[in-house]
């Protein structure tokens, strides 16, 4: 096919009525078309998508470009930064060679811009502490993430509902020990064995170690208040929308830690923002980066759970975007759901890889262009395979694209920059101050001392009761001792005691014999 006949279809296929999102420059016979641009729906991103691509091909630097053109149009993301790779977003980008090259071959004009950043962090990274309550994540991602089998499930199951029922707020982790404490050894052990089941005292010591490694991981550093309230995901700042980057760069080696919670931020923000329905323009965007570390060793009912999320959350103009190495990764059930797709290159090193790419290959749409297969490994660097779905919601024509390159800086912040970022930032101030408000653990404490008070308190009664009738014996004694009855009866008796230490007997004895 000639490149004016290529172009005419691209153009057509590409030509929105709405706002889009330009993602770069449409690529013909490996050369790029200048001015045939490659566009997405921005009513579409809350169809979410799938960025994937080997190591090294540019997949970083396209969601830098894509959250930069969000920005732009009033729509906030949410980043994931594992790598630390992403940051530099918040400062102008550095005009080079090769930038200004790739631009004009797309036709393009590049312009050095900085948007507004929200660093955020779950560790000890700099930026908006973010926390979640014991409570807020439920008993399903709270044993996720303690890594508990069905039976010791179901004793935290046991333990979420007894303190709801009694009203003990579960905050932070040693909220939890200390209901668990409470019911598995302590006074709750029957009062739970009727209404609830009982705790095994092995089950409960499991547990226990668990919540041992989740505060070595930094878990008592997350679970707490004051929590994160998801509508400050939303500021903006003049004509552009702020970029919230959560940097994870600490925590690559605690994979539970991170899926669980990106399970319940995203529970949050379905169950807290209002319904929009399909035809609006999305608020949030998500990109969440190395996507398998979500689904690794997931249960039935987390995949159930994330599977309805990503179902229903578009309703709530939010759109995700799982970023990954190779589409498989990503379960089946979910891929399903992403309706754009943004593929880089990837690598055929081993006959496992050939079949691989083969069969990643026959996810995209079917083309009269390309060898889908042989592209993939072709691909250079910041090139993809792109297809996105149209304003009716159909997919369009699978088209190799230069993508555009990001207008911020290509690297990351300096120390005092990050310093000086989070020193301007609002929300650190908001979330800095850790709160410790009467929760589960104070509560079971007071009820303890009440208890050991009373039994003190009966214990003394009992005392006071023993010293007191010993008491009353005594001066009985001394009364009876005193009597006139009881001195002639101590005379007596000590007169016939003499008498039978000196041989002798009373005269009434020897008077009175048997005879």
């Amino acid at each position: 096919m000639s490149a004016e006949k290529f172009k005419t279809l691209i153009d057509g296929a590409f030509n929105f009525s709405g706002k889009s999102i330009l993602l770069g420059g449409a690529v013909h016979d490996m050369k790029s078309l200048k001015d045939t641009f490659v566009k997405i729906p921005l009513a579409m991103f809350n169809r979410h998508g799938l960025i994937a691509g080997a190591t090294g091909t540019g997949k970083t630097k396209s969601i830098q470009r894509i959250a930069e053109a969000l920005s732009e149009n009033g729509v906030n993301v949410l980043l994931m930064d594992i790598k630390g790779d992403i940051s530099g977003i918040s400062r102008p980008g550095t005009e080079e060679p090769r930038i200004r090259e790739r631009m004009d071959q797309i036709g393009l004009t590049w312009i050095p811009t900085q948007y507004p950043t929200e660093l955020m962090s779950i560790s000890d990274e700099k930026g908006v502490r973010l926390r979640s309550t014991v409570s807020e994540f439920g008993p399903v991602l709270f044993s996720k993430i303690l890594e508990l089998n069905d039976n010791q499930q179901g004793a935290v199951a046991i333990i979420f509902k007894y303190c709801d029922d009694k009203k003990l707020p579960l905050l932070d982790i040693k909220d939890f020990r200390a209901a668990l404490q409470h019911l598995s050894d302590g006074e709750g052990k029957k009062e739970i064995r009727k209404n609830y089941g009982s705790i095994s005292s092995a089950t409960s010591g499991v547990i226990m170690r668990k919540l041992l490694e989740i505060e070595q991981q930094g878990g008592n550093k997350f679970f707490g208040e004051q929590s994160f309230d998801v509508e400050d995901l939303l500021q903006k700042h003049d004509d552009k929308a702020f970029i919230n980057i959560i940097r994870l760069t600490d925590i690559q080696d605690k994979p539970k830690l991170f899926s669980t919670f990106m399970l319940c931020l995203l529970a949050e923000i379905y169950n807290k923002f209002p319904e929009t329905g399909d035809k609006g323009l999305p608020k949030l965007v998500i990109f969440i980066d190395e996507a398998h570390l979500i689904f690794k060793e997931a249960s039935s009912e987390l995949m159930q759970q994330m599977e309805t999320i990503i179902k229903l959350i578009r309703s709530k103009g939010v759109g995700i975007f799982f970023c990954t190495q190779a589409p498989t990764d990503i379960p089946e059930v979910i891929l399903s759901q992403l309706g754009n797709k943004i593929q880089h290159a990837l690598r055929a090193f081993t006959a496992k890889d050939r079949k691989s790419i083969k069969l990643i290959s026959e996810n995209f749409p079917e083309s009269d262009f390309y060898k889908t297969d042989q592209l993939l490994t072709e691909l250079g660097i910041g090139e993809a395979l792109v297809t996105v779905l149209n304003e009716k919601g159909i997919p369009t024509q699978l088209v190799h694209t230069m993508m555009g390159a990001p207008q911020s800086r290509i690297d990351v912040l300096t120390p005092q920059e990050q310093e000086e970022q989070v020193n301007s930032s609002k929300l650190v101030k908001k979330y800095s101050e850790v709160l410790d408000r009467e929760s589960a653990y104070e509560m079971l404490q007071k009820k303890i001392t009440i208890q050991e008070d009373e039994q003190v308190s009966q214990s003394e009664k009992k005392e006071k009761a023993r010293i007191k009738d010993e008491t009353n014996f005594s001066d009985t004694l001394k009364s009876v001792a005193n009597s006139n009855i009881a001195k002639t009866v101590v005379r007596e008796v000590a007169r016939g005691l003499f008498g039978v230490l000196l041989g002798k007997t009373s005269t009434k004895r020897r008077s009175g014999g048997l005879f």
